[in-house]
């Protein structure tokens, strides 16, 4: 989910109705990811207890808000991690507290220890979610509801979740996952046999708003050409898919966690080649 938007200074605000146009980028995601908690919630009691959501916030901010002093001397603002807290919130599922705090925790501390070249390489709510299935499976789950037969809810969400990343510039990289997505689905339903609606069905959850709208597409750990981010996405989906053949339950999960920091490093390797042919370009 978008984790480092804070780096950019705002704008100055213009006044009137066109300042609440041009809202500060750094407050857009968290506004629309509460809406998702709201909605969800509201809906259909997507969360496992409001304390515990707030217990992954908390940890969550005072976490970065530790680090950010240690290693950047400064007050690092506290937005991406309100999105990191609050997906750990809205995604993970275990009766205990204790997962909470540690997903949140690992999540931020991703983006401090797991460096390459000055970047952080997992999407650091992705890596946390990931590292507890790995290690505490049978203390933790992932949220798994869908929204039902009731259209409206995913509807509100996928126009203002849509309008938001296309304000963003990024809405290339979910409508690109979105369709290889559908297009894999039907594959999945020719291969084995199943009802292509239960193979699309999973992109109707709460789950899937987040993973398309933050996790996939957060600037910081994407590659930066446009190109590069579709292609990457659709291999998301096809690695996806192929877990999903294999009944691999979180697959969504998994596939971003080994194809993303994947691109992400084949990206900082061939920065450095070309770093390197400059040099010597300039040397001789």
């Amino acid at each position: 989910m978008s984790q480092t938007a804070h780096l950019t200074p705002p704008p100055a605000a213009p006044a009137g109705w066109k300042h609440f146009i041009s809202l500060d980028n750094r407050y857009v995601a968290p506004i629309f990811i509460t809406c998702i908690l709201l909605m969800g919630h509201l809906s259909f009691g997507i969360l496992e207890s409001y304390q515990r959501t707030l217990l992954a916030i908390v940890v969550s901010i005072a976490t970065e808000l530790a680090l950010g002093r240690i290693f950047f001397h400064k007050w690092v603002h506290p937005a991406s991690a309100y999105i990191s807290g609050i997906s750990v919130g809205i995604l993970l599922r275990s009766p205990a507290f204790w997962p909470y705090a540690l997903c949140a925790a690992i999540s931020i501390m991703s983006k401090y220890v797991l460096r390459i070249k000055g970047r952080h390489i997992w999407n650091p709510s992705n890596f946390g979610i990931s590292a507890m299935l790995f290690l505490a499976p049978e203390t933790v789950a992932t949220l798994s509801i869908q929204w039902g037969n009731y259209l409206l809810p995913m509807l509100v969400i996928w126009v203002l979740g849509s309008v938001i990343i296309w304000r963003l510039r990024r809405f290339h990289i979910t409508f690109t996952y979105v369709v290889s997505f559908i297009a894999f689905a039907f594959l999945r339903s020719l291969i084995t046999g199943s009802p292509w609606q239960s193979e699309i069905a999973p992109i109707t959850g709460p789950m899937y708003q987040l993973f398309i709208f933050f996790m996939i597409t957060d600037p910081k750990t994407t590659v930066r050409s446009k190109t590069g981010q579709c292609v990457v996405v659709f291999l998301v989906a096809l690695a996806e898919m192929i877990m999903r053949m294999y009944q691999i339950v979180y697959a969504p999960f998994y596939a971003l966690f080994i194809v993303g920091p994947t691109a992400m490093l084949i990206e900082i390797w061939l920065d450095s080649r070309r770093a390197s042919s400059e040099k010597l370009a300039v040397a001789h």
